[in-house]
């Protein structure tokens, strides 16, 4: 099998997380959402929150240096950083349901603001993972407000998507042949910036 083309998942993540303005308590979901945390996104002040009860929390903890008692909502170990708090997961959810939350990647996309997701662009037998209709159930249908993938960055439309940013290596054509439904392109699309 080979490596899936595009960007890989901490850089889909890193680009997501230069999304977070000062100020955002943004939810970050099981999986690669939990690779946000680890972003250098300069001196913009976010509070990472977790469903299971750690809110204010850093990136993962280098080995060597984890606290057990202290994991994201996928279970790894991460760091806090000052005036962070670990409450019960009841008043946790609280701050989801009370709308305070200004982005989920998902994650839960209950009463936030902003829903963004995170995925790979075709399952692992190449079949399009950017729909129109979702044969799954979902629990943020017509929520969600941005979309990255390996291959790019995009808003769903309703009827489609809108590619607004293109990963390094692929074409439109690429994209478009990968995706299922309406692909539209912004005027002056521009290749994703990647670190590393």
């Amino acid at each position: 099998m080979s490596a899936p083309k595009g960007l890989n998942r901490q850089q889909m993540a890193d680009r997501v997380a230069h999304e977070f303005q000062d100020g955002w308590i943004v939810n970050l979901g099981v999986g690669i959402p939990t690779m946000c945390s680890n972003t250098d996104i300069g001196d913009r002040d976010i509070t990472y929150h977790s469903e299971n009860g750690v809110i204010g929390y850093g990136g993962v903890a280098r080995e060597g240096e984890e606290d057990l008692n202290l994991v994201n909502a996928g279970g790894q170990n991460v760091t806090l950083k000052p005036g962070a708090a670990v409450v019960h997961h009841a008043d946790s959810f609280g701050v989801i349901r009370g709308g305070h939350i200004d982005a989920t990647v998902m994650g839960l996309a209950a009463c936030a603001k902003r829903v963004f997701v995170i995925l790979e662009h075709v399952t692992r037998d190449g079949l399009p993972r950017l729909v129109t209709a979702c044969d799954l159930p979902v629990t943020a249908r017509g929520v969600v407000t941005l979309v990255a993938t390996n291959y790019g960055l995009f808003e769903p439309t309703g009827a489609g998507f809108r590619l607004r940013e293109i990963a390094p290596g692929l074409t439109v054509d690429e994209i478009r042949a990968a995706t299922g439904g309406t692909l539209t392109v912004v005027d002056g699309l521009r290749e994703i910036s990647v670190r590393g």
